[in-house]
């Protein structure tokens, strides 16, 4: 029987830190232009390949929505049917959300909610784009860290900025800005990650003048300034004198907020409790330095998007999360902005002893699927008459795609089957193929024309030499993907200025929504920095020797 949940049992969940996880079932496009706040992106057709890791625990309370179409109930069909027992419908689905609680548009609401209420209690100093290049023509002693993801930054940035993403800031920062008198100038695209990379490091009492640049690359556009494509600069990892010096910043932080640090046996103890509390291991360093060694068990999540984005890792509002590093220094300061965000975080402390030989982890969510009705590309080439479909998301479409294969937003798959004419065979086709296997049961029952998956998908046409084409042909309007008004180039100037001026009323929103349980963190220590802080003093740790 189809259980429901209403919209103030959700909200009273998030208000007394219970945990659930509230899913949008539609595709990303419909969730940017209307969700909840703590509410996460999980489209129907992707529902095996995201949840596993968004909500690992199989008891964890789920509840989805959709705004009328109809995915709810094939979606806690497919969840169930995952190994999760306690799945629910909200009752009437977001029409019904909307007369008690706020909606929100775009994506990553929580943290750029929060990074505007940063600013506004901690008065985050920032400077404008203009000020900011009439100091580069003056050729003032200033450095510019860009805190967004290294790609990102490579796509377009401010002239003379280095890379240097927000979990890395403080890390990298004494080995980038050697002299306490270079004023630091802290941007991303928009707003979000220059006021929290910016107060990170005003917050961690480094000695140097630190600003967010206002508006990011967004506002150096609107004032007509080029940017720079195609940079590779990069602020440098630390040496071990710069890197003390982080540890100590890091740890006087630390030391103000109620954050708790665990060690190897607390890790297993907790671990343990999988059963019965949802548990994220999240390893906050760079992805290069996760990809040549890690713990089994922890997940790379890098601390500045993690922060920035955190319903790309946690799906359970109420969890307990375990950040690491190999520092000390990002895993610190990326739990101090989890812990202002209202989220319960431990620190894993450097290894006080051997990692557990027997970390015990929750049964895993499971999925199955019939092999029976794959086809290897040597068969597709083989099929004749056959029509592909490629449940790839629009953008990777875009950029190639078997020939002839048609777009289906996956959600509507269905009712794009039923548009093909004939009765020639239909093969489903995703990147990898995962994807296209996990709908092939829907397909197969909804129309009669017979219906295979492309085992490897994509990747694997493309791994054996043949072709793909970008000319597209759509099934379903591409609503996949939201188009961010502050990324890539080439967005219209009415977008950029929407998007800036939605930023700025998104206080306003969350008060008279009350359920965020944001708590921004205010500097108790003297004004003089870390030499006049009687809890930093022991971490001065010879910081001037090699």
């Amino acid at each position: 029987m189809t259980r429901y949940t209403n919209a103030r049992d959700v909200r009273n969940a998030w208000v007394m830190k219970q945990e659930i996880a509230l899913l949008d079932v539609r595709e990303e496009g419909p969730y940017a232009e209307s969700h909840p706040l703590f509410a996460v992106s999980v489209p129907v057709s992707e529902i095996e390949s995201k949840l596993p890791a968004l909500v690992p625990r199989l008891a964890a309370s789920i509840v989805v929505y959709d705004n009328g179409e109809g995915y709810d109930t094939r979606a806690i069909s497919r969840i169930s049917a995952m190994g999760y027992t306690n799945v629910s419908i909200l009752e009437g689905g977001l029409s019904a959300y909307a007369p008690v609680g706020e909606v929100y548009r775009d994506i990553g609401v929580p943290s750029k909610a929060f990074g505007e209420l940063v600013e506004s209690i901690n008065h985050t100093p920032s400077v404008s784009a203009r000020e900011l290049k009439e100091a580069l023509e003056s050729q003032n002693d200033l450095v510019i860290l860009d805190a967004r993801r290294l790609e990102e930054f490579n796509t377009m940035s401010i002239p003379g900025g280095r890379s240097c993403p927000g979990g890395e800031l403080l890390y990298r920062f004494f080995e980038t800005v050697p002299s306490p008198k270079t004023t630091v100038v802290v941007n991303c695209a928009g707003r979000t990650r220059s006021i929290i990379g910016a107060q990170s490091l005003i917050n961690a009492k480094v000695p140097n003048k630190v600003v967010a640049l206002r508006n990011g690359t967004i506002g150096w556009t609107l004032e007509g300034f080029k940017l720079d494509t195609n940079k590779t600069d990069r602020a440098p990892q630390p040496s071990a004198k710069a890197l003390r010096k982080a540890v100590r910043h890091a740890n006087c932080w630390f030391l103000q907020l109620d954050i708790v640090n665990i060690g190897m046996t607390e890790l297993g103890n907790l671990a343990r409790l999988g059963e019965d509390r949802t548990v994220y291991l999240l390893d906050v360093r760079d992805p290069e330095e996760y990809a040549l060694g890690h713990l089994d068990g922890f997940t790379n999540a890098p601390g500045g998007q993690l922060v920035q984005a955190t319903d790309e890792w946690i799906g359970v509002r109420g969890a307990l999360v375990i950040v690491y590093d190999t520092d000390t220094v990002r895993a610190r300061m990326t739990a101090s902005w989890l812990f202002q965000l209202g989220w319960e975080v431990n620190v894993l402390s450097l290894p006080d002893s051997p990692y557990p030989n027997e970390l015990v982890v929750p049964r895993a969510p499971a999925f199955r699927f019939s092999k029976r009705h794959g086809i290897t590309v040597d068969g597709l080439r083989n099929l004749q008459g056959a029509t592909v479909v490629d449940l790839a998301r629009s953008p990777a479409y875009r950029k190639g795609h078997i020939p002839g294969a048609w777009f289906s937003s996956g959600p509507e798959l269905v009712r794009d089957l039923r548009q093909l004419r004939g009765d020639d065979p239909i093969v489903l086709s995703s990147p990898d193929g995962f994807v296209a296997a996990m709908n092939l049961e829907d397909a197969r029952n909804s129309i009669r024309q017979r219906v295979l998956y492309l085992e490897g998908g994509t990747e694997a046409w493309a791994a054996a030499g043949h072709p793909l084409e970008t000319e597209s042909r759509w099934l379903s309007e591409p609503v996949d993907v939201y188009k961010r008004p502050y990324e890539g180039t080439g967005n219209a100037r009415e977008n950029m200025q929407g998007y800036l001026d939605w930023e700025y009323g998104l206080v306003a929103q969350l008060a008279n929504d009350g359920v965020a349980g944001f708590r921004v963190a205010r500097d108790p220590r003297p004004s003089g920095g870390c030499d006049d802080c009687p809890r930093c003093n022991q971490f001065n740790e010879s910081d001037e020797s090699d």
